[in-house]
C-alpha cells in the first residue's frame, strides 16, 4: 500500500514539477543555504508527500537541493527518496550517480582513509571498465573480489562488503545484513549506492563529496527515466547513431576551437575530466618516472573545487603533494613557476601545473612569452642531471575560444593540455559537461587520462552530447558578443565609480583574443580600521547585487553562473567557487558575468542608481 502510494505520489510530482528542475545546472545563490542544501528539500518534499500535495505552486517554492546537477538536484532527490522509501532505508542512505563505478571508488576511498578492508562481491559480474589493477595499483585502494550465486551466500567479512547487483536494472534489491553497500546500475542511466546499516551512516558524507568532486548525480533527464521506470516499467531508449554523430561533431568542433589535431576527451562535468587528467598524470608518472615524488602545483585561490579535488588526490597517494602557487595582485605567476619548478628540479620530482588563464576572479592573464620560456627551461636535480620537464595543465574557461596549443602557438613547443567547463560557453549553460585536449608534445599522455576517464565511467552523458553539439559551433560569436557588453559595462562603471577598482583584461589582451564576458569589482569603501573597512566593503556588495536582482529580476541572477545563453549573473567568490579555498586566499569581491543577450542599458541605469546611494 506504502508503495503504491509513494509511485501515485511521484507520478503527479514529475506531471507539476517546475521547468527549472530539467533545466538548470547552477543553484540560485538567493535561496540557497549551503548549510541546510542536503537536508532541506527533502524536509520540505516530505511534508507535500504526507499532505499529498503535488501542485505545481507547492513544488516551486521548494529549496534549493544540493548545489544542482553535479552534487545533486532536485530529481535526483525525488529518485534516492522513492529507492529509500521503497527498502525502509533513510533517505541519505541512497545516492545516485551518473558513473556505474565511481559509488565503488567512493567507499574504496574512505576505506583507504581509515586503514579498512574491502571486499566487492557479485552475481552475475562486476562492469568491464573497473580494472582493478589500476584501482589497487594507482588509486592505492586495496580491493578483494568475489563472487557468488546469490546475495544469500555472502559471509561476514572483517571490512566492508560491496555487493554489485542487477545491471540494466535499478531497483532490483536484495539486502541482508552481510552486505554494507549494494550498487545497482543501468549502462545508459548510471548507478544507485543503497548504504545499509545504521553503523555505516558515517559514510554518507564522504561519499557525497566524492559525488561533488570526481563526477556527478545521475543527471535530471536520466533520473526522469528512472523514475519512470520505477513507476510504470517504461524503458529508456537511446538512439546509437544518433549519440555517435552528435559525440563525432563535439569532437570536430572541440579541435576547430582549440586549434588542435589530437583527440579530444568528454567529461561529464569540468572535474570530471580534471579528475580524469590528475589520475592519468599519476599513472604516467608512476610507469615512466617510478618511485619519484609528483608535484601537483596549484593556485591558492583557483576554483575552490580544483583546489579541493587536488589536496583529496594528493590525501590517497603518499608519493603525490600540493604545492601552493601564488598568481595574482602582487604576485606574478610566471616568477612563482619559475620558483616553484626550480625547487621540485633539485628534488628530482615530477612537476604538473595546473593554472587558469585569465585566473579567477583577478582576470590576470601573465606575460605568455615569458611563461613559455620559464616552462621550456631546462633545469638541474641537485646530482646535475636533467630534471623532468613539467605539464602545463590550462583551466581555459574563461576563454576557451584562445587558441594555446595548436602548432605555432604559444605553448605548442611544451607538453600542455588544454581543459574548460561546458557548463559554461560551450553548453551556454545547458549542461556540466568538460572536455580536454593535448598539444603535439603532450599527446602521448592522452591514452593515460583516457583510461581513467573510462575507469570512473566519467563520460559526458548522451544529451550532453546533444548540447554540446548544438551549442559549440556558435561559442566564439557568443563569445564575441558578450564581451562587448562586458567591455561596455566595465567603461560605464569606471566612469560613474572612479574609485572602485576593476579587474578586467586591457584592450590590448581583447586584441590579442583574451576576451572574457566576466570581471570582478571591487568596491570603494570607508572606515577607521581595515576591518571595519572589509565590512563595509562587504555589505556594499551584497547592496549593489541585492539591487541587480531586485530591479531586473527576469536577467539579473545571483548566481554562480558564466557563459550562459542570456541574462546577468553576480556573485561573491570566498563565499561561492572558492567555497572550499583557505580563508587567508578568498577574495570578498563582486564577481559579474555577462551575457550576449541582456539588457544593457536597464543595468546601467540600475548601477547609476546604486552610485546615486551611496
Amino acid at each position: 500500500m506504502e508503495a503504491k502510494k509513494v509511485l501515485n505520489f511521484t507520478k503527479d510530482v514529475l506531471a507539476n514539477m517546475p521547468t527549472g528542475w530539467l533545466s538548470i545546472t547552477t543553484h540560485r545563490l538567493d535561496i540557497y543555504n549551503e548549510k541546510l542544501a542536503k537536508t532541506q528539500f527533502l524536509e520540505h518534499f516530505e511534508t507535500l508527500y504526507r499532505n499529498n500535495n503535488t501542485t505545481a505552486a507547492a513544488l516551486e517554492i521548494l529549496p534549493t537541493a544540493y548545489d544542482y546537477i553535479r552534487l545533486g538536484h532536485p530529481l535526483s532527490c525525488v529518485l534516492e527518496w522513492n529507492i529509500a522509501k521503497l527498502n525502509n532505508l533513510p533517505t541519505e542512505q541512497v545516492i545516485s550517480f551518473s558513473s556505474i563505478t565511481i559509488p565503488v571508488l567512493a567507499v574504496l576511498r574512505t576505506n583507504l582513509l581509515n586503514n579498512k578492508k574491502t571486499q566487492l562481491v557479485y552475481q552475475e559480474n562486476i562492469p568491464s571498465i573497473f580494472d582493478i589493477e589500476l584501482v589497487n595499483y594507482i588509486y592505492g585502494y586495496n580491493v578483494e573480489l568475489k563472487r557468488v550465486n546469490n546475495p544469500d551466500e555472502i559471509e561476514v567479512f572483517e571490512g566492508s562488503t560491496i555487493y554489485f547487483g542487477s545491471k540494466n536494472d535499478l531497483f532490483n534489491v536484495n539486502l541482508n545484513s552481510n552486505i554494507d553497500f549494494y550498487i545497482n546500475s543501468h549502462n545508459e542511466l548510471g548507478s544507485i549506492l543503497l548504504i545499509n546499516k545504521e553503523e555505516n551512516k558515517s559514510y554518507v558524507s564522504d561519499i557525497q563529496h566524492v559525488r561533488r568532486r570526481e563526477t556527478i548525480a545521475m543527471t535530471p533527464i536520466n533520473c526522469i527515466a528512472a523514475l519512470n521506470m520505477l513507476i510504470d516499467g517504461s524503458t529508456n531508449q537511446y538512439n546509437a547513431k544518433e549519440v555517435e554523430g552528435n559525440k563525432t561533431k563535439v569532437l570536430e568542433c572541440i579541435n576547430e576551437v582549440t586549434g588542435t589535431t589530437s583527440k579530444p576527451l568528454v567529461g561529464s562535468s569540468g572535474l570530471s575530466i580534471q579528475y580524469a587528467i590528475m589520475m592519468g598524470l599519476i599513472h604516467h608518472a608512476q610507469k615512466h618516472h617510478k618511485g619519484k615524488a609528483i608535484k601537483f602545483i596549484v593556485p591558492t585561490n583557483c576554483y575552490g573545487g580544483t583546489n579541493d579535488q587536488a589536496r583529496r588526490v594528493a590525501a590517497c597517494i603518499e608519493h603525490v603533494e600540493v604545492i601552493d602557487l601564488h598568481v595574482d595582485g602582487d604576485n606574478d605567476m610566471v616568477q612563482s613557476i619559475d620558483t616553484v619548478l626550480t625547487n621540485i628540479a633539485n628534488e628530482d620530482a615530477v612537476p604538473y601545473i595546473i593554472a587558469e588563464i585569465p585566473t579567477n576572479p583577478r582576470v590576470e592573464v601573465p606575460n605568455l612569452e615569458k611563461l613559455k620560456e620559464t616552462l621550456a627551461k631546462e633545469r638541474k636535480t641537485s646530482t646535475g642531471e636533467t630534471a623532468i620537464d613539467p605539464v602545463f595543465i590550462l583551466d581555459q574557461t574563461f576563454c576557451p575560444n584562445v587558441l594555446f596549443l595548436g602548432e605555432g602557438k604559444i605553448l605548442s613547443s611544451v607538453r600542455a593540455i588544454s581543459y574548460a567547463s561546458g557548463s559554461k560557453f560551450p553548453s551556454g549553460g545547458k549542461c556540466t559537461a568538460g572536455y580536454c585536449v593535448a598539444n603535439n608534445k603532450a599527446e602521448a599522455l592522452m591514452s593515460f587520462i583516457d583510461k581513467h576517464l573510462t575507469l570512473c565511467d566519467n563520460e559526458a552523458t548522451a544529451q550532453q552530447y546533444e548540447f554540446l553539439a548544438e551549442q559549440l559551433p556558435s561559442m566564439n560569436q557568443r563569445i564575441e558578443d558578450a564581451y562587448k557588453n562586458t567591455r561596455s559595462f566595465v567603461n560605464f562603471i569606471q566612469e560613474e565609480l572612479p574609485d572602485a577598482k576593476i579587474n578586467f583584461v586591457s584592450e590590448e589582451l581583447a586584441s590579442q583574443g583574451f576576451t572574457p564576458s566576466v570581471f570582478s569589482l571591487d568596491l570603494p569603501t570607508k572606515g577607521n580600521t581595515p576591518e571595519e573597512k572589509e565590512a563595509y566593503k562587504r555589505a556594499l556588495n551584497l547592496k549593489l547585487i541585492n539591487l541587480m536582482i531586485t530591479e531586473i529580476p527576469d536577467e539579473s541572477k545571483y548566481c554562480v553562473s558564466y557563459g550562459q545563453l542570456k541574462g546577468c549573473y553576480w556573485t561573491i567568490p570566498a563565499t561561492s567557487t572558492q567555497g572550499t579555498t583557505k580563508e587567508g586566499d578568498k577574495d570578498y569581491i563582486a564577481r559579474v558575468a555577462l551575457s550576449g543577450y541582456m539588457d544593457l542599458e536597464k543595468h546601467k541605469q540600475v548601477f547609476a542608481e546604486f552610485v546615486s546611494s551611496i
